[in-house]
């Protein structure tokens, strides 16, 4: 009787054990699949949002994108302060000698912080020049040349190797965002036209300068955080607060009359807030996107937005009239964007994807 009571005894703590196990897998599966969601409907939302606050004509002036900038920053510090807050059990105490001690008694390291908030801040500003000149589905694609930019600046700033799948999906993302941004005929007007031509052109170099400087900031920032054990919602703390400065330096530089004028939130209405909650919540997703899921799920999830972000530009926004070379160049991107994410072996990408 004793050995069969062991026994079921050690039956009932496998199952258990399996229980709880299985438990913490489904948790971690959810989490997964609902950053990604939230991956999915941010950067779309986004996008399409920037975009027609950018487009929409109103009598109101249009607001200031630096000023919005400012705002995505200040609240997006909030944001962390309440996560940091949670993590220490909603203690005062704790939470000023976390700030203390990772803010102010460290000031090289948070120094060092102040070039990808500056590049970032920059990037930012860039967004909302090149969705005031390009329609969203031709922004989304070739913003996604952040990769190679990325990939790049890995290779020579962190040794990184890359594979033969990286490097293939490398060329093929070149060359399907050249698909995307081969010229076409907008206009029999040439006054029109040449209109057209030159704010795409402006678009584009936004674009372009908005890439390199994600790809710098982003594998600078990563750099830093190898050397380094703070938390993240720690480190977007320091990130926001140089934010706000370069930000706020920006708002004074390029639109100090305009401000002292109709002041810091002129043109602000219900889609200005919207952009402004969308994009400090950008930071935020990514980061738990990065540590829930993977680069697989992750190109995923930004192919769905291009997919979302080109049927919504032409079905609603009636501000993109799509090609047939630009929806090659579009697929293109798309695989090109699966393929960096897989592994090095071929089992490993299939099995995953």
């Amino acid at each position: 009787m004793s050995l069969t009571g062991t026994k079921q005894g050690h039956s009932s703590l496998s199952s258990v054990s399996g229980s709880a196990e299985a438990s913490s897998i489904s948790t971690s599966s959810r989490l997964k699949y609902a950053s990604l969601g939230v991956l999915v409907f941010q950067t779309t939302s986004l996008v399409l949002t920037m975009r027609y606050s950018r487009t929409l004509h109103t009598e109101e002036p249009l607001y200031l994108a630096s000023s919005a900038v400012v705002c995505a920053e200040l609240l997006k510090i909030v944001a962390c302060i309440l996560l940091v807050f949670r993590d220490h059990s909603f203690s005062v105490r704790s939470l000023n000698l976390v700030l203390k001690e990772e803010i102010i008694n460290r000031p090289l390291l948070t120094l060092k912080l102040a070039i990808p908030s500056g590049i970032y801040t920059l990037q930012n500003n860039l967004l909302y020049v090149a969705l005031s000149n390009l329609d969203a589905a031709t922004y989304q694609v070739t913003y996604q040349l952040k990769i190679l930019t990325t990939a790049l600046f890995s290779v020579s700033m962190l040794g990184k190797r890359l594979g033969i799948y990286q490097w293939l999906s490398l060329v093929i993302l070149m060359f399907g965002i050249a698909l995307v941004q081969w010229p076409t005929e907008v206009s029999s007007s040439t006054g029109e036209k040449d209109l057209t031509a030159s704010s795409q052109l402006i678009g584009l170099l936004a674009v372009l300068v908005a890439c390199f400087s994600s790809g710098f900031a982003g594998v600078y920032f990563e750099k830093i955080l190898k050397e380094s054990k703070q938390s993240v919602w720690v480190r977007n703390i320091q990130l926001g607060l140089f934010g706000l400065v370069f930000g706020f330096g920006g708002v004074f530089t390029y639109d100090r009359e305009r401000v002292l004028e109709n002041g810091l939130f002129q043109g602000y209405n219900n889609v200005t807030w919207s952009v402004v909650a969308l994009q400090a919540l950008g930071g935020l997703v990514i980061a738990a996107v990065i540590k829930y899921a993977d680069n697989i799920l992750k190109g995923f999830a930004t192919s769905i937005s291009i997919i979302l972000s080109t049927l919504i530009s032409y079905f609603l926004l009636d501000d993109f009239d799509p090609t047939s070379v630009f929806f090659l160049g579009a697929m293109l991107v798309i695989a090109a964007t699966f393929l960096y994410g897989c592994e090095r072996t071929p089992a490993i990408c299939t099995s995953k994807v």
